[in-house]
């Protein structure tokens, strides 16, 4: 009978690891900053075909400044946090999946916010969230807007994922953004890190706080999958 007692807490130990581990291609220990791979899967390796366009000339590519302010928003687990802000911009350390965005691209020196406003004043038949009466408070912070612009303005490219497919995978670069509209409203930012089978990791917030996870992670479909047009 003591035995019984002790095998079954010992299953019940491995079965929450194996979770831990493999649940959606491991977004739990992602999430917490661990990245591992099987030790027996084969690496593909994924020419880099980003721009060398550095517009803040600060020696390094805009698509990588985008990662590096991205991935800030990592690096100090800015807590998941959905609020309406006078001004539209929320405290540092606080923030939703809209907010890597326009984030990451102040990186870049680009100035999200005013671009989409411009748009929204110009064109608000076009964004459904607006309700025709726009709110520079709030606007450049929802998914559905930050999706209408980025289709009107950067590039479109594949919404296809497939691993060890360097051709398809080619298209996959940092600072490319990834937008999710199916019941699941998200986006997040193509990060420098890929996953042995060539599929890249994605900056993202998401309860509780942002985090770098494997893109195939997310298992709504990629609506929008976009490049800005440096």
């Amino acid at each position: 009978m003591k035995k019984k007692f002790l095998i079954i807490p010992g299953i019940v130990f491995i079965g929450l690891i194996s979770i831990i581990l493999f649940f959606r291609d491991g977004i739990i220990i992602d999430s917490l900053g661990l990245h591992i791979d099987s030790p027996f899967s084969k690496k593909v390796v994924v020419p880099n075909e980003y721009v060398s366009i550095d517009r803040n000339e600060n020696g390094i590519p805009d698509p990588l400044d985008i990662v590096t302010a991205a991935r800030k928003e990592v690096e100090k687990r800015t807590r998941y946090e959905s609020n309406y802000y006078a001004g539209g911009y929320p405290p540092d350390d606080e923030g939703v999946c809209t907010d890597v965005i326009w984030r990451g691209l102040a990186g870049a020196g680009i100035d999200f916010k005013s671009l989409i406003d411009q748009d929204i004043a110009e064109y608000k038949e076009l964004y459904p969230r607006v309700n025709g009466t726009p709110d520079p408070n709030i606007d450049f912070r929802r998914v559905p807007n930050q999706f209408v612009f980025l289709k009107r303005h950067a590039q479109s490219l594949t919404t296809e994922l497939i691993p060890y497919n360097v051709e398809n995978l080619k298209e996959w670069q940092p600072g490319d953004i990834v937008v999710f509209l199916d019941g699941y409203h998200h986006v997040a930012i193509i990060s420098d890190k890929r996953a042995k089978d060539g599929t890249p990791y994605i900056i993202h917030n998401s309860p509780p706080f942002a985090a770098e996870i494997k893109l195939k992670s997310i298992k709504t479909p990629v609506a929008g999958h976009f490049r800005w047009k440096y």
